[in-house]
Order: C-alpha cells, then sequence, then structure tokens
C-alpha cells in the first residue's frame, strides 16, 4: 500500500529507505526515549531494520507506522500513524494504535495533534476501524495531553515492558461526534 496523507503543515507518507537517517536521529536521541525505557538505539544498521519492520507491516497489516514530513522545510521530523497489534497488551490483542514520535526540536509546536488527528481521521475513514487505542507513560504528561486534544479518554493503566503506561481510547462514534 502506499500511504500519502497532508496536514496543513505535515505530509505523512510511507517510510522509505532514505528516511534512515532521520529515523536514526530520532531514536538515537535519548530525550526522545526518555519515556520509552530509556533505550535508544546505537547504529544506523538499528535504523534500517526499523524502516524494514515498518514496510512488513504495510504488507502484513494493511498499515503501518508514517514518516512525518514537515511541509515548509521537508524535513523528516519522526514517524506518526496507525499500528496494528496483534500481541496481547493491557487485556487486548488486534486492535489499532495511533502513536507519534518526534525529534526534540519539532515538540512544542502542535506537530504531534495535528499527526494524531489526521491518524484518527484516516483510520475511521478509510479502514473498518471501531475504535482506536493510544497508550503513553503515565509521567509523559505531553503525550497524554496529545492523546486527550485528540478525543482518547483514559480507560485503566496497565504495566508495559515494566513502565506504568495510560490506555486511551476513542470510539468510531465519539470520534465523529467530536470532528462534526
Amino acid at each position: 500500500m502506499n500511504f500519502y496523507i497532508e496536514t496543513p503543515r505535515l505530509i505523512l507518507r510511507d517510510f522509505k529507505a532514505e528516511d534512515t537517517k532521520g529515523l536514526f536521529r530520532l531514536d538515537s536521541d535519548p530525550l526522545v526515549h526518555k519515556f520509552l525505557g530509556n533505550q535508544p538505539i546505537e547504529k544506523m544498521e538499528e535504523a534500517k531494520q526499523v524502516v524494514n519492520f515498518v514496510r512488513e507491516q504495510y504488507e502484513s497489516n494493511g498499515i503501518g507506522r508514517w514518516a512525518t514530513i514537515e511541509k515548509e522545510s521537508g524535513a523528516f521530523i519522526g514517524w506518526s500513524g496507525l499500528k496494528y497489534i496483534r500481541e496481547e497488551e493491557n487485556g487486548h490483542r488486534n486492535f489499532y494504535d495511533v502513536g507519534y514520535r518526534l525529534i526534540p526540536e519539532f515538540w512544542g509546536k502542535g506537530y504531534a495533534t495535528e499527526a494524531c488527528k489526521a491518524s484518527l481521521d484516516f483510520g475511521f475513514n478509510n479502514f473498518d476501524m471501531d475504535k482506536i487505542v493510544g497508550t503513553a507513560n503515565e509521567l509523559n504528561l505531553a503525550s497524554i495531553r496529545v492523546l486527550s486534544k485528540c478525543g482518547l479518554v483514559y480507560k485503566n493503566q496497565f504495566m508495559w515492558k515494566d513502565i506504568l503506561c495510560n490506555w486511551m481510547e476513542v470510539s468510531r462514534e465519539e470520534h465523529t461526534k467530536q470532528s462534526t
């Protein structure tokens, strides 16, 4: 599948091999991994493997995270989008997760919210999704705020890799009400 979504300030598109350097810049930054278990990647090969893994998800699941590009500069600023989770998480399997991860210099500009809203719109309008989930480390208040702004509602907390996380959800019906 080819994905290409435009928002006022962003382009969300399939990951390509040329995104490897940007992904390495993102995922090798300790600040980015502060709420993700503090295990940033260390080698360019790891970033290449992530790009390949995401591209495989497009094939096997019909969806995966997207490279997030700032329109004005053309810069790779991180990733965002939807992911199909098959493994059990918080007692759930086979669900769609909305997520985002940006290079720190692009934090605080509203890009995560813009990408999250576009991802939700895409999921509910182009796929037969009844519900989309978002999760965040309970201490990552900025990410929790983004999910809340996008209409996801706190349901409970759960452990993910020894990290206490908030589980948040939005249904198609709730999203439609909020969008009108």
